[in-house]
């Protein structure tokens, strides 16, 4: 039986990763093979954690669970840091002070690449490990069971169609047999229906729906809070702190009405006691990993902007049938005008766009931008383009409407305080009625939505068109 002997966060993660490792040798039988545990593609705070919490306690069962961060061109070293700062964050502060017998680390890229190297497993490390087992060659030549967390469909089905199985990007070599899942997005109905777990709720954070399961499964009870304090308990320490920063973020420390549910506050309320008090305030992790999130984007490109939380959809119309259409949507928590800044010019943010979206073959690339003004206030701005005539053309006007009024669609101007020329160029840039890559941009005042709202009207404006 799997357990979590390893009484700390580290060593959980440690001996995970050598579970992987000793899978891909083939020197573990079908019954001893690991569980991998999967985030969606952007791989975002909510999507990393939901999987190494999970993983944490559905460890307990008979067969280990390794969380799998689903980042193809990222390994997990300084790379991943640079990359995902906030997570780095949220895992110094959840394992500070040390525990006993582990050495202290920094958020330095030598000190946290080399704990993360050590830790972590992103779908890119996955690749490297296959090709030093010389497994690479046949199509699906592995198969491994799945449970996905923040998300509710594989993006590459099986060659035969069967329900629940397909690949990853960047793991085509394998194939995943989903045996459980705990979402809050709409269901994408790749799902079978006797899985289990099977959540698909409405909450701010998945790490919510996360930490009910796991009540609701026996495996994180109230009980265990109670229990004298043990190696196993200062462990779980570590991870509630770890699972309760999502839930902060996700909803802006739970005082976003529009996104909070009852699973969030239960979860905060559950986890929050169980914190270590002399070392851990949930004020303060809630600050700091803002922070770090807030200052993600300064030293990425514009391609790893557009790519830090991107996720992408295939939809096919009525209209014509037989040709999918790819739908690519970028999340960023800058303003549309910083990241035009940061490219140079519209010009070359157009030019980034361009070239973002033709190496992922898209028909619609959507850039939704959230981010806060200089007076504090909460704002969202959205950007699509149509970079295929006709179908994309049409299903973008189709998307503006059926969706201007419940996004609260308006024209657009900078909110960053550019002057009115800078503001103009982009206004100008950035709107086009052209046949040949359309495009539009708007402020969208109904803050409420965020891409959880926005890509299935997108979705529906294409599969809808007549």
């Amino acid at each position: 039986m799997a357990n979590n002997s390893e009484h700390t966060l580290f060593r959980f993660l440690k001996t995970a990763l050598q579970i992987h490792r000793r899978f891909l040798s083939g020197a573990l039988t079908r019954a001893e093979a690991p569980i991998y545990v999967i985030g969606n593609p952007s791989a975002d705070l909510d999507s990393i954690i939901s999987a190494i919490t999970y993983s944490y306690f559905a460890n307990n069962t008979d067969r280990h669970h390794v969380p799998l961060i689903n980042l193809p061109n990222v390994p997990s070293g300084s790379e991943l840091r640079r990359l995902r700062p906030e997570f780095v964050k949220a895992l110094w502060l959840s394992t500070h002070p040390p525990a006993r017998d582990e050495q202290p680390w920094e958020e330095t890229p030598e000190s946290a690449g080399a704990i993360l190297h050590d830790h972590i497993l992103t779908v890119a490390e996955f690749n490297v490990h296959l090709k030093e087992s010389g497994k690479v060659n046949e199509e699906y030549q592995i198969n491994a069971d799945a449970v996905l967390v923040d998300w509710n469909a594989l993006p590459n089905n099986t060659l035969d169609g069967q329900k629940g199985k397909g690949s990853l990007d960047g793991l085509p070599t394998v194939e995943f047999n989903v045996i459980g899942c705990i979402d809050h997005h709409q269901d994408d109905g790749f799902l079978r229906p006797d899985i289990e777990p099977k959540v698909i709720e409405k909450s701010g954070s998945c790490t919510s729906l996360v930490i009910h399961t796991l009540n609701k499964r026996g495996r994180w009870s109230e009980g265990r809070a109670k229990e004298a304090q043990t190696p196993r308990m200062a462990a779980e320490e570590q991870v509630a702190s770890l699972a309760v920063t999502p839930i902060l973020i996700d909803t802006a420390h739970l005082t976003a009405k529009d996104k909070v549910t009852q699973f969030d506050t239960r979860a905060v309320d559950f986890l929050t006691p169980k914190f270590n008090k002399e070392t851990t305030d949930k004020d303060k992790l809630y600050a700091q990993v803002l922070e770090a999130k807030q200052n993600s984007l300064d030293l990425l490109t514009v391609d790893e902007i557009l790519d830090r939380d991107y996720k992408q959809w295939v939809e096919t119309s009525s209209r014509e049938p037989g040709t999918p259409l790819n739908i690519g949507f970028c999340s960023m928590v800058r303003s549309i005008p910083w990241v035009v800044r940061k490219a140079g010019s519209p010009k070359e943010f157009l030019d980034a766009v361009y070239g973002f979206a033709a190496k992922r073959e898209l028909g619609i690339v959507v850039v939704m931008a959230a981010f806060s003004s200089n007076d504090d206030k909460f704002h969202r701005e959205l950007f699509v383009c149509a970079l295929d005539e006709g179908l994309a053309v049409d299903a973008l006007k189709n998307f503006v409407k059926q969706s201007s009024s419940p996004l609260g669609l308006e024209e657009w101007s900078s909110l960053d305080g550019d002057g009115e020329a800078l503001s103009k160029l982009i206004h100008d840039s950035l709107n086009s009625d052209g046949t040949h890559k359309w495009r539009h941009i708007w402020a969208a005042t109904d803050i409420a939505k965020s891409r959880k709202q926005v890509a299935p009207m997108m979705r529906e404006a294409v599969t809808s068109l007549r």
